[in-house]
């Protein structure tokens, strides 16, 4: 009897106990039954493109024929403090500060196309009405480093006023993107030299 028990025990379960494998459980006879339909369900959203590790941001409103305003803060060290001014015709104004290598206002010129890279760099991140602010003690910020530089981003036209302040000292992981793509907007100018070398 145990015999026959332990025959029929390791002929159910043997498989089981063999490797660990889950034991496979022939077809029942007759017709197979179909499966139950499932419920369609939409795609999930294709993520934006990423280039350069920046979003692209597809759905990011690009309102054109604004005069972009972009101010850099003093930082615990030599960071470049400086106000560059853009506007749709072309023209734009350099201010510097403070570690820039021209102190006071020059004038420069942009082509519509670097007008246009720069707009479409700052127009994920142009707030949809009023200001938007990301510094120690706002939610959005988190954990934060000190002595860190901010920029201030205003964007003025038939829209109205824009502005956006983010702190780079910020925890990134919260905003993945925004301080790469705000901090690198003004290479996309021809004021390298205005502002000289950056630490």
């Amino acid at each position: 009897m145990r015999l026959l028990v332990a025959m029929v025990f390791a002929g159910v379960f043997g498989g089981a106990m063999l490797g660990g494998c889950i034991p496979q459980v022939g077809a029942p006879e007759g017709p197979a039954r179909p499966a139950p339909a499932r419920p369609s369900r939409p795609a999930p959203p294709t993520p934006p493109p990423v280039s350069s590790g920046v979003p692209a941001a597809p759905t990011a409103l690009i309102v054109r024929g604004e005069m972009i305003r972009y101010t850099t803060s003093p930082c615990g060290g030599a960071c470049p403090v400086y106000t560059v001014t853009v506007r749709p015709d072309g023209t734009g104004t350099f201010e510097g500060q403070r570690f820039t290598a021209v102190t006071g206002a020059r004038d420069f010129r942009v082509s519509p196309a670097q007008y246009e890279a720069f707009l479409t760099r700052l127009a994920p991140y142009r707030p949809r009405s009023g200001s938007v602010r990301t510094a120690p003690g706002t939610p959005a910020c988190g954990q934060h480093a000190t002595d860190m530089p901010s920029v201030e981003v205003q964007w003025d036209g038939k829209a109205g006023h824009r502005a956006l302040s983010y702190y780079f000292g910020c925890d990134r992981t919260r905003s993945p993107g925004v301080a790469d793509a705000l901090g690198s907007a003004p290479d996309l100018l021809p004021i390298a030299g205005l502002i000289g070398a950056r630490p």
